[in-house]
């Protein structure tokens, strides 16, 4: 069923009498007012507030100001349920299109039967539904093969040899288990997984997990972090603990992450720029909105797999 703009807000607007108006951490980058002047209005709902996160809203919004569209946000703080009120919650205000972070894949079916109810389409970001049709569109990231990117930097340092590898996830869900899922899937048969705990993608929760895993294995050649910013963590745990040898591989491509891998505190990282992703997000859905040609639905942000020897190909990570 194709709906106008016009259209979707006549059936968003009916939807007011049974969605809150509080949102979560709720913005706008060209007023409070919604777009008056028949320019469109974008609805993003983010998943945490992480550095990834942060970057991702800025780049949606400066994006948006250039595109002259109203943009609303909101975060759900990594809880499906609030997710779910954050949607519920734009459609109120007659947004043309939402864009998702989703929290965790198995809540999007929920969000998109809500937002179809009300003629609103939704654009994800970094993760794809397993059936696209009922979507708009999505910026995404190959999160399975940024684990075989970092799988396979371990085959090739590992030359062969048996290593022990431990793995400090992120939340249960979406982003994470795509992530440890194509890492673990990828592993050569020499490297043997020996711990798999969730660190919450908090640094201070992933420290701990790494305390005691290095406690457990105390000769542990490799771990693998879901994020940047608790990779940094692991490391100061594992420094502290005498294991300053153990090789820590990760993804997300920050400055400071680039930085790290070029003094060698990281030994790779999978730069996929969280800038990429908002900009692409917000000129996708508004392309595709319009109809315009060669707009894809399903466009996939670039992968570098960056180590010390290529630190300089990475792509600019966060909008300044």
């Amino acid at each position: 069923m194709m709906f106008t703009r016009r259209s979707r807000r006549a059936i968003a607007a009916s939807f007011i009498g049974t969605a809150s108006l509080v949102l979560s951490g709720c913005g706008t980058s060209n007023g409070d007012s919604g777009a008056s002047d028949g320019s469109v209005t974008l609805g993003f709902v983010n998943g945490a507030n992480t550095h990834f996160h942060q970057c991702l809203l800025k780049a949606v919004e400066q994006t948006g100001k250039e595109e002259k569209a109203t943009v609303y946000t909101a975060n759900s703080k990594q809880d499906a349920g609030t997710e779910l009120s954050n949607i519920e919650d734009m459609i109120s205000r007659n947004v043309d299109a939402l864009i998702v972070q989703t929290v965790n894949v198995d809540a999007l079916e929920g969000d998109i039967a809500k937002a179809r109810s009300a003629g609103i389409p939704i654009f994800l970001t970094s993760v794809a539904t397993s059936d696209m049709s009922n979507v708009l569109g999505v910026a995404k990231v190959d999160l399975t093969k940024v684990g075989e990117l970092d799988a396979g930097w371990i085959e090739k340092d590992a030359a062969g040899k048996d290593v022990k590898v431990g793995i400090v996830a992120g939340a249960p869900g979406a982003a994470s288990d795509l992530l440890v899922g194509g890492f673990q899937a990828a592993l050569p048969a020499n490297a043997k997984v020996v711990a798999n705990q969730p660190g919450m993608f908090n640094p201070a929760k992933a420290q701990d997990v790494a305390e005691n895993m290095i406690q457990a294995q105390p000769d542990l050649d490799y771990a693998f972090v879901a994020n940047e910013e608790m990779a940094f963590a692991v490391r100061k745990a594992f420094d502290a603990a005498g294991a300053k040898d153990v090789k820590i591989v990760t993804t997300n491509g920050t400055e400071d992450g680039l930085a790290a891998v070029k003094s060698g505190q990281l030994s790779a990282t999978v730069a996929n720029s969280a800038m990429q992703i908002g900009q692409t997000a917000v000129r996708n859905t508004i392309g595709l909105l319009d109809k315009k040609q060669g707009v894809e639905k399903i466009a996939n942000i670039p992968l570098v797999l960056v180590t010390k020897d290529n630190v300089s190909e990475a792509p600019q990570y966060c909008p300044k």
